[in-house]
């Protein structure tokens, strides 16, 4: 028994000795992401758009047509059947750019209550929202949703 421990301990020596077998605590981190990995406190975080930018790109798309914005007027838009979305003149510290970014671009990854006794969700439980994510470039959708943080419903824009 002893000598096949013996044995096993000059394996494992030798094994270590082989170049590139060599493991190191360095290896070992980044091997499970400890290194460099994610912080632990990062963050998505869009660069700083221009509001009035993302109003042009709001009209342009004709998101006026589901979304209300009081305080705003935009050209007239031809409704269709199923052309509903939440009134959006409020949303001024509501929630961070991001949050919009990602309304805009995955519409289904955040679904409340409020949305579905309003109409804004489908009978599949999805919303009724248009993907946009092969819509907007990244500046663009900056653009976007820094439009979307500055609407206070009066008309005027947050800081």
């Amino acid at each position: 028994m002893i000598a096949r421990l013996y044995e096993l301990g000059v394996l494992v020596f030798l094994i270590a000795a082989i170049p590139g077998c060599e493991r190191s605590a360095q290896h070992d981190q980044a091997a499970h992401g400890d290194q460099h990995g994610m912080p632990a406190d990062w963050k998505f975080t869009l660069p700083p758009g221009d509001p009035g930018e993302g109003r042009k790109l709001f009209i342009e798309a004709e998101c006026h047509k589901c979304h209300e914005v009081k305080g705003e007027t935009f050209p007239d838009a031809v409704k269709e059947t199923g052309d509903v979305g939440p009134e959006l003149s409020q949303m001024a510290g509501m929630h961070p750019p991001e949050f919009f970014a990602e309304s805009i671009i995955n519409p289904n990854a955040v679904i409340d209550d409020d949305a579905k006794e309003k109409g804004h969700v489908g009978a599949d439980g999805r919303s009724k929202m248009p993907d946009f994510s092969d819509t907007f470039t990244a500046r663009q959708l900056a653009d976007l949703a820094a439009y979307l943080a500055s609407l206070t419903g009066t008309g005027r824009k947050a800081h």
